[in-house]
């Protein structure tokens, strides 16, 4: 499960966001939606511990790992001078992924800054094309919309200063979304910030849809042995009515009504 993968390509897709493809057939012929790897970059052996990246894509028949990431720290800075031929070492594909939708299916994807890329397999692989909604603080932090466009899916985008689309939060186009469709044929799948994550979850609890939300946390070991990455759960056997489940190992994709949100 620990690959050494070679870049083929690490290119900027906008101003602090960019996106690597590695040669890595092990990895991208199991990869699914929702899952990540997690990856030592050789310029910080003296860090011991790796960054986890969600899997944006994943061809089996070409063996391409494809990661979009944001430089917000010195992982992700090491990572981005990186260059075609470098060779990382990759854990993967870890974690569990979103249910495929069905034939039947509408999907509607709702993605916070760049939760879009761990969306697109989930899209790529869906039979039926449904709608992305978008958000992000401002125009210039949206990525891939083009990309979900190319593949038959509607976007629909909101930004916190009103740059670009609706002014305001991505959840508010949750219920014009699914406004025309029966709620039981509907399915939502969510990526973004945790607060984001939590208003989604609860309003799709309101609306009768389902929902599946990737609660990624900060993440140590990525195998489940730390205990670091922890989201609550509902457990109706404890006496406070949850637990804490790892996010890296039972995660990070859980239903909506599994989540705990007191």
């Amino acid at each position: 499960m620990d690959f050494a993968c070679a870049i083929r390509k690490n290119e900027t897709l906008k101003s602090g966001y960019f996106r690597v493809v590695f040669d890595a057939p092990g990895i991208a012929a199991k990869a699914r939606g929702g899952q990540f790897v997690h990856i030592r970059i050789p310029a910080m052996r003296d860090r011991i511990l790796r960054r986890p990246f969600s899997i944006g894509d994943a061809d089996s028949a070409s063996g391409a790992l494809t990661v979009v990431y944001k430089v917000v720290g010195c992982g992700t800075e090491e990572l981005s001078v990186l260059r075609p031929g470098d060779v990382c070492s990759i854990m993967g594909p870890l974690g569990n992924a979103y249910t495929p939708p069905g034939v039947d299916t509408f999907p509607i994807l709702v993605a916070g800054g760049y939760g879009s890329a761990a969306l697109y397999l989930v899209a790529k692989n869906s039979p039926k094309k449904g709608l992305l909604l978008m958000g992000a603080r401002s125009r210039e932090d949206l990525i891939l919309a083009d990309a979900f466009e190319q593949l038959g899916f509607e976007v629909r985008i909101s930004t916190d200063d009103g740059s670009a689309g609706h002014r305001g939060f991505v959840t508010e186009l949750l219920k014009d979304a699914v406004s025309g469709h029966s709620p039981e044929k509907c399915m939502v799948y969510g990526c973004g910030p945790t607060p984001m994550l939590l208003a989604l979850g609860k309003q799709t609890l309101e609306l009768g849809v389902e929902a599946e939300l990737s609660l990624d946390q900060h993440m140590c070991c990525g195998v489940g042995a730390c205990f670091a990455c922890v989201v609550k759960i509902k457990d109706p056997s404890s006496p406070d009515g949850w637990r804490y489940s790892r996010s890296c190992k039972e995660g990070p994709v859980y239903n909506a009504r599994e989540v705990y949100y007191g």
